[in-house]
């Protein structure tokens, strides 16, 4: 069995677990603010992913949301970037909205991407050179759009912040329309998918980032902070993932008018590691 496959059925069963211990009793903490939110799923279903991942593959590497290789930064050999709930807010509340996310690296390099939209029972997944999947449904290259015609995805919370609201407000101004869907992995997706145009946010952890990028990199959309620069494993990172044509409307034109501000979020990134 290979890598790939392996993470598939990972996936799937972490998932099937989840929605079991959803019918228990949900205990619910608190991380960096009262709006950061972690639960004993998430933190559960990561343990069951590490767990199982260094039974089979004791020297493999895993950094996951719920501390697990934080410290880790050293390119080498095969990484697992994993996401146990992303969207916990929605999960909280909503009990839909949430997805798994895992990301697998090898020496540096992507090899393959899995997001599952569990409660939609959803697999997006892609091995790189192989092509992206809806569950088994091949996922078409993205359209080119213009930013005029497309819906970007865009937490609204950056919109009331000062600097960033000068960054942001232009571009949903120009935008057809804005929508938050409250899980980037999935959101991402949609991106992959062409049910938005881009998604874009100043700040995203990589477990965050790191399956949905593979998977829309498959469909030849393009994923990089908001310099244009390759985005990083190991720390978070500013992010525009879009299709080609708006991605560089995005990058070149509207946040190059603000260079100032793009830098000021770079180096702030770049010091919190």
């Amino acid at each position: 069995m290979t890598v790939y496959e392996f993470a598939k059925g990972l996936i799937l069963e972490a998932g099937n677990n989840v929605k079991k211990i959803m019918k228990q009793d949900i205990e619910i903490e608190t991380k960096s603010n009262p709006n950061d939110l972690v639960t004993n799923v998430d933190k559960a279903t990561e343990k069951f992913i590490y767990e199982t991942i260094k039974k089979t593959y004791p020297d493999h590497q895993v950094i996951g949301e719920e501390g697990h290789g934080h410290d880790l930064n050293d390119a080498a050999g095969i990484i697992w970037v994993v996401d146990p709930i992303d969207g916990t807010l929605n999960f909280v509340h909503q009990k839909e909205n949430f997805a798994i996310s895992i990301g697998i690296y090898s020496d540096g390099k992507p090899y393959a991407g899995f997001v599952f939209d569990v409660m939609n029972d959803v697999l997006y997944h892609a091995k790189i050179g192989e092509g992206a999947f809806e569950n088994e449904t091949p996922l078409e290259p993205i359209a080119d759009t213009t930013l005029k015609k497309s819906i970007i995805g865009i937490n609204p919370n950056w919109l009331t912040k000062p600097k960033l609201e000068d960054l942001f407000k232009p571009i949903v101004d120009e935008a057809r329309s804005a929508r938050a869907y409250g899980s980037a992995a999935l959101e991402i997706i949609h991106v992959a998918t062409g049910r938005l145009g881009a998604y874009i946010t100043p700040r995203l952890q990589p477990w965050d980032f790191a399956g949905g990028l593979i998977i829309l990199n498959e469909v030849k959309g393009i994923g990089t902070d908001l310099e244009g620069q390759a985005l990083s494993i190991f720390r978070a990172n500013s992010i525009v993932m879009a299709n080609p044509q708006l991605h560089e409307e995005l990058v070149y034109h509207h946040l190059k008018q603000n260079e100032d501000i793009v830098d000021l979020i770079q180096q702030r990134l770049i010091s919190r590691k």
